[in-house]
């Protein structure tokens, strides 16, 4: 996106907030007065030290420089609350839309994706946009009126030497221009390696327990070395393009305070300007340097706030899933017809899926088995589209599920996988997750069929008991009872099991195993298992090899084939 582009996205943010910016615009415009003022002050005084002022005017310049001053500092505080009100407003809703996009963001974008990089852009980007619209974009406007006042105070006093003044203005045009471009580009650099630096950092939180028991604190130490590295010389990069560009604003400047003297001392030697108005002129032109200094100092921050406010709406306009449109969806029956299914993650990596039919018909208890890599939880994954397949139809009660609203055909599945994922909040929140004003007797029930009850008596606050960061406080097998019980409370016509039992203990498998046969009862469910004696009850077992189905019929009838199911039964007595 083009900065132009950028910059107008960011203020359709601050639109709502018009009011609250336009005091701040008050408070610039108030600055910029007072400063001018001060130049006129400095003519003032130079009268009457030469005796040509009156006594009205000592007492205006004793009582007027504290006024002045008071008004200067109203004008600074409006300058920078409101615009700073505005700023952070402006940051809350980028950043409320980039979570929210990120919750939308299809499961085959973080198949690809970077956590730390999108981490990096939530937290490191947003706040670079905050500097620039509210310190840059205030100093811009505050300090360019500033200038522009003191450059029309020095023609009216003299225009001959405002123009020496103004032939400075093509080249340091030229100057910022270049500087900005620099600018951007070196903060677009610092922003990729902060999401290298995040990256790292929290795969190795993630992975602490591995990495000390591998004792790989070194490697880890000089992984993060190198990024850490990687975005100290980007940010050199950009604090030697700031120290540079300073100095050759200043020697700009002094090229033309060398060319106001001489043309100033020459008018002065003819008699065609008082000394009054030559070192209220110098005074002007003097403090042109202070808010130049500042707003060449705000581009870095606002050409950091470009950059960021380009990647971050280019994830926003990354496409989501569509929650909105398609085929509205009840409470369905559960029936589900996988036809002629094939599926890739990548075209280079070639098929998961090859030609899969089966049909698993309302309220039967369907198990697929097969070796690691066949296919199983791809396959079971359709149903809920966190995948499209490549080829052929998935259909819930003879509808493609791509016709299907995404929301309706999801409020009719329930999963419970091998990796748990539990929120930092409590037991009884995690069990009722995503259902609004649960009822706190149908969460007990849950609990009490998954057999959370049982290690919850046990806990200081019961069902309250905080569960830590991912469930930390909790054992496996605790963790997999919760997400069992979460799974029975919304109740839903299709049930997917991906290896539901797998961290429990062979009693807790055995008790929760009764009490799932019980909720499977008129449901649909799909249960993939490697532990084959927990599914002998199931109504058709699928067998799955290098993503194609090569057997199916209940346990006995595929013991009796003595074909892929009793090789993999006998695998597992072997082990």
């Amino acid at each position: 996106m083009s900065p132009t582009a950028v910059y107008r996205r960011l203020l359709s943010y601050a639109r709502p907030h018009l009011g609250m910016w336009l005091i701040g615009v008050l408070g610039m415009v108030l600055f910029a007065v007072t400063d001018v003022s001060f130049a006129f002050f400095v003519k003032k005084f130079m009268e009457l030290t030469t005796f040509e002022g009156s006594r009205r005017d000592v007492l205006l310049i004793a009582l007027g420089a504290p006024l002045l001053f008071l008004m200067r500092g109203i004008g600074d505080y409006m300058a920078n609350y409101f615009p700073g009100y505005v700023g952070r407003q402006v940051i809350k809703a980028i950043r409320g839309d980039l979570f929210r996009h990120y919750l939308d963001l299809p499961a085959s974008y973080y198949d690809k994706a970077q956590g730390g990089m999108m981490l990096s852009k939530l937290t490191y980007n947003v706040e670079q946009v905050a500097e620039a619209v509210t310190k840059s974009i205030t100093s811009l406007i505050r300090d360019s009126l500033t200038i522009v006042g003191l450059i029309g105070y020095m023609f009216w006093l003299n225009w001959q030497l405002a123009l020496v003044v103004f032939a400075i203005a093509p080249p340091m045009s030229w100057l910022i221009r270049k500087v900005a471009s620099s600018f951007r580009r070196y903060s677009a650099r610092i922003q990729a390696s902060m999401g290298d630096v995040t990256r790292v950092t929290k795969e190795a939180l993630d992975g602490q327990r591995v990495i000390k028991v591998f004792n790989a604190q070194d490697q880890e130490a000089k992984d993060f070395e190198a990024v850490n590295e990687h975005n100290r010389r980007s940010n050199m990069k950009l604090i030697a393009a700031r120290a540079t560009s300073n100095p050759v604003v200043q020697f700009i400047a002094s090229l033309a305070l060398g060319g106001i003297l001489w043309v100033a001392l020459n008018q002065i030697i003819e008699g065609r300007i008082t000394m009054a108005d030559f070192m209220s002129f110098l005074a002007a032109m003097l403090m042109t340097t202070a808010p130049l200094k500042r707003l060449m100092d705000s581009f870095v921050p606002m050409q950091q706030g470009l950059a960021a406010g380009a990647s971050i709406f280019e994830m926003l306009d990354t496409p989501g899933e569509d929650y909105v449109s398609g085929r509205k969806l009840g409470r369905i029956r559960g029936a589900i017809d996988f036809r002629d299914v094939s599926f890739e993650y990548a075209a280079e990596k070639g098929s998961v899926l090859h030609g899969v039919n089966l049909s698993v018909p309302a309220g039967k208890n369907i198990a697929i088995v097969g070796r690691s890599g066949s296919g199983k939880s791809t396959l079971v994954g359709l149903v809920a589209r966190f995948y499209d397949a490549t080829r052929g139809q998935v259909l819930v009660d003879g509808v493609d599920v791509r016709e299907c609203n995404l929301r309706d055909l999801r409020d009719n599945v329930a999963l419970v996988s091998q990796d748990v994922v539990l929120f930092n909040d409590s037991i009884r929140n995690n069990i009722a997750f995503g259902v609004e004003k649960p009822d706190p007797k149908k969460v007990e029930e849950a609990a009490r069929i998954a057999y959370v009850d049982e290690f919850a008596a046990d806990l200081p606050q019961g069902l309250d008991t905080p569960v830590g960061d991912r469930g930390a406080l909790l054992s496996g097998g605790q963790r997999q009872r919760i997400a069992i019980a979460r799974a029975l409370l919304k109740n839903a016509p299709i049930l997917i099991f991906d290896e539901a039992t797998s961290a429990l203990d062979n009693e807790s498998e055995r008790r929760i195993q009764e009490a799932l046969l019980k909720l499977m009862r008129d449901r649909t469910t799909l249960v993939i298992a490697h532990r084959l004696a927990t599914i002998e009850h199931a109504d058709e077992i699928v067998v799955m090899e290098d993503g194609r189905i090569i057997e199916r019929g209940t346990h006995a009838e595929l013991v009796s084939r003595d074909g892929g199911y009793a090789s993999l039964k006998r695998a597992e007595f072997r082990n």
